[in-house]
């Protein structure tokens, strides 16, 4: 976000909350995108994901008092928190703040009362993760404001834990852990079993990745995402009563023929051979990309999306139709991102061809679902930071 609307969110907060002698800081927190590796950071898997340049910014400062209040640009809206805390039905996006202190207080901190204003770019609803963002954001600015000294990955679990346990939505670690620990023009490797991970530089050339915004959001998303995650925990289950020493379904390496075998119901099944197959992808996108062999890493982008649609059963028509027409104009890779039911798909092609792509893309969107698409160029950036003001 520019200058100009950091200067304005400033005077929005002085306006709300007032001016005292202590200005408060500013903490911004970017989007990503993640190339290969989709639903796996919640069964052990590898992800490649990287930070983008759209970003949720907050402002903080103590206010002296046992209360927490919250005022978001986006709902215009003032919140006031207080002990003990509740998750806000009426809301929500407040729990994602509130669910944060909950964690950093459970290792041991105390978190006094201070004053937020959250604004962001992050389109809602587009699978660019802007709850995570948020989270992020906030236990970075938490720990800088009141000299907490925690590690950024130790505040992407954190994030994680307050999504997990007081929001509600099972997620992974991805993307609080690429938000937290992202460098500009490197996306990163990530296991997320052990955390461990490594930075990787890709030279695109001609080409580029960009996404495309279906402007669809089912609301099917959170219920559904929960509902594949157990269904993922039941399928390992089943496999380990067979073969106990399998750690994680991500490390399954059996034959479909002996995943059948171990009792899986037809769910269960399509879920495992989605993370078996996603594993073999994310492997060859990564040689793919540190080789410049696109179009490999083109077809495993358009095989994870059909595995995403048929196997995981989290895509939508409007992004299956997208990725199909893609296809069939040329381009060399799509598919999907985020938790599903509408959002981004990536695409990755030749930078010569996007103003063609553009402008067909709208035009059969319109007409078929008399909706709008929005494309989004990005750059790779970095993590969550402070920003001087």
């Amino acid at each position: 976000m520019d200058s100009l609307r950091s200067k304005e969110n400033l005077n929005q907060f002085e306006h709300i909350f007032g001016k005292t002698n202590s200005k408060p800081r500013m903490f911004v927190a970017p989007a990503r995108i993640n190339i290969i590796g989709e639903h796996v950071d919640y069964l052990g898997g590898i992800v490649l994901p990287a930070a983008i340049d759209f970003s949720v910014q907050l402002f903080l400062r103590p206010n002296q008092s046992p209360f927490y209040q919250f005022h978001s640009i986006t709902y215009h809206e003032t919140i006031k928190v207080e002990k003990p805390f509740r998750p806000n039905p009426t809301s929500p996006w407040t729990d994602y703040i509130t669910g944060v202190i909950v964690e950093i207080e459970a290792l041991g901190y105390q978190v006094p009362g201070f004053d937020v204003l959250v604004d962001g770019n992050i389109p809602q609803g587009s699978g660019l993760s802007s709850s995570a963002a948020l989270e992020v954001v906030t236990g970075f600015a938490i720990s800088e404001t009141f000299r907490l000294g925690i590690p950024k990955e130790q505040i992407a679990v954190i994030g994680q834990k307050a999504e997990n346990n007081f929001v509600g939505t099972k997620c992974g670690i991805m993307d609080q852990f690429i938000i937290a620990v992202g460098i500009e023009n490197d996306c990163i490797s990530l296991n997320t079993e052990s955390l461990k991970y490594s930075y990787h530089h890709f030279e695109l050339g001609d080409h580029e990745f960009y996404l495309v915004n279906s402007n669809v959001k089912h609301n099917l998303k959170d219920s559904a995402y929960n509902k594949r995650r157990q269904e993922c925990e039941s399928a390992l289950a089943k496999i380990q009563i067979k073969h106990p020493n399998i750690k994680q379904l991500y490390d399954v390496a059996l034959s479909e023929e002996e995943i059948r075998d171990c009792g899986l119901n037809s769910e269960e099944l399509k879920r495992t051979l989605h993370v078996v197959t996603e594993r073999e992808r994310t492997k060859l996108v990564i040689q793919g990309l540190e080789t410049n062999q696109f179009a490999q890493v083109g077809e495993a982008l358009y095989g994870a999306h059909e595995s995403l649609s048929k196997n995981f059963e989290v895509s939508c028509e409007e992004t299956d139709f997208i990725v199909s027409t893609l296809k069939g104009l040329g381009v060399m890779g799509a598919r999907m991102i985020g938790g599903g039911f509408g959002g981004c798909v990536l695409v990755l092609d030749k930078k010569e061809h996007f103003a063609k792509i553009n402008s067909e893309m709208k035009k059969s969107y319109q007409q078929k679902f008399n909706l709008a698409l929005d494309f989004y160029k990005f750059q790779i950036s970095d993590g969550v930071k402070e920003i001087s003001i």
